[in-house]
């Protein structure tokens, strides 16, 4: 999974731009056909690392898309041509607009999930709590940091409802 947060401009084509709170705090965007989740389970999902992360509320865009746009994505802003899975930015929280942006691929939570026999709904709330969890100053660089982070991770999907995934992420 992708470091992060990195701090980049607001994207264009952003439609609103009054800073979202409280109950609406997490927009969804879907860039893609395929839907392994609705609408209110990404908010959920995102909630509840925001929460654990000690930053509910926090106005935030999703935007669920293709693999190809995240790696432009990656490309562009942490000068990474490879493909990833998530990427957080945390756009510094003044001003109008929302805090902080999650961009997800669909397409690779449905490749990795169909390789590591899970759900890609599963798979796409990890990318989702992954990206929210950064945001809220979790890493995953440092074996310790990683630690705490997956445990974060399981506590959430678990309490999500979502069945375990034992084998570890980090040999993907």
């Amino acid at each position: 999974m992708s470091a992060g947060p990195p701090t980049r401009p607001k994207r264009s084509g952003t439609a609103a731009t009054e800073r979202i709170v409280a109950r609406d705090a997490v927009r969804v965007t879907w860039d893609v056909k395929s839907r392994p989740l609705d609408d209110a389970a990404v908010r959920k999902a995102v909630r509840a690392a925001l929460r654990e992360g000690g930053r509910p509320g926090l106005a935030i865009d999703v935007v669920l898309v293709g693999d190809r746009r995240l790696r432009t994505l990656h490309r562009r802003f942490l000068g990474d041509d490879t493909p990833t899975d998530v990427i957080a930015f945390d756009l510094g929280g003044s001003g109008p607009g929302p805090a902080a942006e999650i961009y997800a691929s669909v397409t690779c939570a449905r490749r990795v999930a169909r390789a590591r026999g899970v759900s890609a709904a599963r798979e796409l709330a990890l990318y989702l709590v992954h990206g929210a969890l950064h945001l809220c100053g979790y890493d995953d660089h440092r074996d310790a940091d990683r630690r705490r982070m997956r445990s974060a991770e399981r506590a959430i999907l678990d309490a999500l409802g979502h069945a375990d995934d034992p084998a570890p992420h980090d040999a993907d």
